[in-house]
């Protein structure tokens, strides 16, 4: 776990070095907000880190709240990845426990593009997800 963790933190610096920083649009389900991992001041901490990432103007961050019910991320979660360059395809990344998957079927792909547009309707508003992570933080 501590490799993962030590890999994440390693890419996530990369990203945010980079000249031209990728865009990045995350949903995250308002029950992984209330799972207290390591006690509530490093909780408060997460909370700080994600509000100070949605400053950024290539982020974009939506909380799925509980009373949506059921959406197509409750089978699990998936990263849509498009590129710059003008003829490479997307691409799903998958994680799991174990491994971790890229899909590159065109017809697979659209799907999971359409589950997200699905789940971004459904989320929060950014502008909401923001106060819901400020209340969270001054708990």
């Amino acid at each position: 776990m501590e490799r993962r963790v030590a890999a994440r933190m390693a890419r996530q610096k990369a990203w945010m070095e980079r000249e031209e920083p990728a865009r990045l649009w995350t949903i995250l389900d308002e029950t992984a907000l209330g799972r207290v991992i390591g006690g509530p001041e490093v909780m408060r901490a997460q909370y700080r880190r994600i509000i100070e990432l949605t400053d950024l103007p290539n982020v974009m961050f939506q909380i799925m709240p509980v009373a949506a019910g059921g959406h197509p991320g409750v089978v699990g979660s998936f990263a849509v990845m498009g590129f710059p360059q003008r003829f490479t395809p997307n691409v799903v990344y998958v994680e799991n426990m174990t491994s971790a998957l890229y899909i590159e079927d065109e017809k697979e792909v659209h799907t999971y593009s359409l589950a997200f547009e699905q789940m971004a309707a459904m989320a929060l508003s950014p502008e909401e997800s923001l106060a819901m992570l400020e209340r969270l933080a001054r708990q």
